[in-house]
């Protein structure tokens, strides 16, 4: 079977710490990688954003160091701040993982820690 390229979406809340930055971004990333069956293979980038409340670490940084499950050491890795836009939710991280999956499956996105409520039609119930 061959694959394509496919965007893996996910979010996470977490308080301005580093403890909860670091633990937001490995429940996340855990749960996108196991979730779609990931290798390092299969990941091209990921790209994170934070509201501009989160500035105790960098998620990239805390993906390098968490326990995820995978060795993304070779994988490209991106940091920006959100966009600031009135009434949205602060301390947010999300992520979009650009990956190779077999082609016609389904990407399961991963919001966790609070940040369900930004995109409730891909909370597993």
């Amino acid at each position: 079977m061959s694959k394509r390229l496919y965007g893996l979406r996910g979010a996470s809340g977490a308080e301005n710490t580093r403890e909860a930055i670091q633990k937001g971004v490995t429940d996340m990333c855990r749960t996108l990688f196991a979730d779609n069956a990931l290798s390092p293979e299969d990941i091209v980038s990921i790209h994170f954003t934070l509201t501009k409340d989160l500035t105790a670490l960098n998620p990239a940084f805390a993906l390098r160091h968490g326990d995820v499950g995978l060795d993304v050491s070779g994988v490209a890795l991106f940091a920006s701040q959100e966009v600031d836009i009135d009434a949205s939710p602060t301390g947010m991280i999300r992520v979009l993982v650009h990956a190779y999956l077999e082609e016609g499956s389904s990407p399961k996105h991963a919001y966790v820690n609070g940040a369900e409520k930004l995109r409730p039609d891909f909370v597993r119930k």
